[in-house]
């Protein structure tokens, strides 16, 4: 019979034209932040960052409100992916979804078995999360190297990946919860929702006003503020028709894309990645939080990733595109080790007010995200060829 490969639709292409530059600047501005933390001006340059302003430290501003809008995004983009794009489809959801599971499971079970029982086990959602922005850099390098198919495969993972850490950040990483703010905080959802589906309201602005109060509740309740963002996304109106630029979700994405790109996750960069490399800094990467970490990413993504679509594939729940094999699918998990931005947000979350934990967790992140970017990369390009020339293929039953 003849099938027809898998190929990225246009809201998958807008997507990774308007991600891909991110992560260049991502890693210089990780430089800059290395650089001047440890130069003479780094105990001013960190200082700056816990200046107060309305109550509030620039770093908490920074992580609690930026990234709020961060997640907004996310929610927008997972939002079009389930209703127009590649996660649309149930068959092809499939092996993504399970991918992510694997590429969830493992990394946080060894982190797990190394910590257990000890403070450090709040770190077990570090390893967990994909950054999107910097796997997207690494394609753009390989360029037409690599199926079409393999792109669409790592983005649709990633962003489940980014749901799964979104979700455990809600379930564990709450310190204190208050019952009525965060009532308080779905109610206006619920509102929006409705304004949304019953009213059919379709200017922008009552549903961002609404997104800033629920955020303020949401930050009160003591459930991490930016959830907000992520909830808030699936209150907008959205149309499921491709390049519909009516639509309030599609315009607000488009709107947002650039802003966080090269605005917001640059300042977080900046403001997060200060890492102070201390003459024991070696050392500290033995700790089993930081070999938890490093395992977790190097090793338990590739492995979780692959064991996992292996016995999904063998079981006959669902099937490798047409021009992918196994090499393919173990080079995606090793990019999927590539943690960054949501793996330092987590940390800043597990370990909060422990600065010599946080900031050994953060030298984990960045050796194990480069060193999975580096082989990765490698990988792809000795073995990424595609498997079947794009197009339509002939193959007997």
């Amino acid at each position: 019979m003849s099938i027809v490969q898998q190929t990225p639709t246009n809201t998958f292409n807008k997507f990774f034209d308007s991600e891909k530059s991110s992560g260049i600047l991502l890693i210089i501005c990780t430089l800059i932040s290395l650089l001047m933390t440890n130069s003479p001006i780094g105990e001013n340059y960190l200082s700056f960052w816990q200046m107060h302003v309305g109550g509030l430290s620039l770093e908490h501003w920074i992580n609690d409100a930026l990234m709020a809008v961060f997640f907004l995004l996310i929610g927008l983009e997972l939002e079009r992916e389930l209703y127009s794009g590649e996660l649309s489809n149930f068959k092809n959801a499939l092996l993504p979804i399970f991918a992510a599971i694997g590429g969830m499971a493992a990394p946080a079970l060894i982190h797990f078995s190394l910590n257990a029982g000890t403070p450090a086990q709040a770190g077990i959602g570090i390893p967990v999360a994909t950054d999107i922005a910097f796997a997207l850099g690494v394609l753009v390098m390989l360029g037409n190297r690599i199926p079409a198919s393999l792109k669409v495969f790592i983005v649709a993972f990633a962003v489940i990946d980014d749901l799964g850490a979104i979700t455990i950040i809600a379930a564990f990483y709450t310190a204190k919860l208050s019952v009525w703010y965060l009532a308080g905080a779905f109610a206006v959802w619920f509102l929006l929702f409705s304004m949304n589906r019953f009213f059919r309201v379709m200017s922008l602005a009552p549903y961002l006003l609404g997104g800033a109060l629920m955020w303020f509740l949401m930050f009160k309740s003591g459930v991490h503020a930016t959830i907000a963002g992520v909830i808030l996304a699936f209150a907008i109106p959205f149309s499921a028709k491709d390049d519909d630029e009516k639509s309030p979700s599609h315009k607000l994405e488009l709107f947002l894309h650039k802003p966080v790109a090269f605005i917001i996750l640059p300042i977080f960069a900046l403001a997060n990645t200060g890492v102070v490399v201390s003459d024991g800094w070696m050392q500290s990467t033995l700790s089993m939080n930081s070999v938890g970490i490093i395992a977790g990413l190097i090793l338990g993504k590739p492995l979780g990733v692959t064991c996992v679509c292996f016995l999904a594939v063998a079981s006959g729940i669902c099937r490798l595109p047409l021009d992918l094999n196994w090499r393919h699918i173990f080079g995606a998990g090793i990019l999927g080790g590539i943690g960054f931005t949501m793996s330092i947000f987590i940390t800043n979350l597990a370990f909060a007010g422990n600065t010599e934990t946080t900031n050994s967790s953060k030298m984990a992140i960045l050796l194990a995200s480069l060193t999975a970017g580096a082989i990765g990369f490698l990988w792809l390009l000795s073995f990424g060829k595609p498997e079947a020339a794009d197009g339509n293929v002939d193959t007997k039953t």
